[in-house]
């Protein structure tokens, strides 16, 4: 067998064994909430709904379908959510700047 095709086979190994609970055999991660409040970050900022989105660079109407929960932020949006949420003024001020 090749290098290539011992690398693949040890890496469905190391999936098997940690779908059976073997923690020791493969890393997991868990990088986001499941769920986030994009009202509770809006409304933290003190912004308008209108406001937030231009500040932050996203779309007004789905930003009102986050915050009335007929859509939920997924991958990317849900991270950039999560950093505006811990640090909103560096993230404003990393869009903002002008060199």
């Amino acid at each position: 067998m090749s290098k290539a095709g011992e690398e693949i086979l040890a890496g469905i190994n190391d999936a098997i064994a940690m779908a059976k609970g073997d923690k020791s055999r493969g890393r997991a991660y868990t990088i986001i909430n499941s769920t986030i409040d994009v009202k509770a970050i809006r409304q933290k900022t003190g912004m308008t709904q209108e406001r937030f989105a231009d500040t932050y660079g996203l779309s007004l109407s789905t930003l009102k379908k986050w915050e009335s929960k007929t859509a939920e932020p997924e991958g990317a949006a849900k991270a950039y959510l999560t950093v505006i949420e811990r640090e909103p003024l560096i993230v404003k001020e990393a869009l903002w700047k002008v060199d």
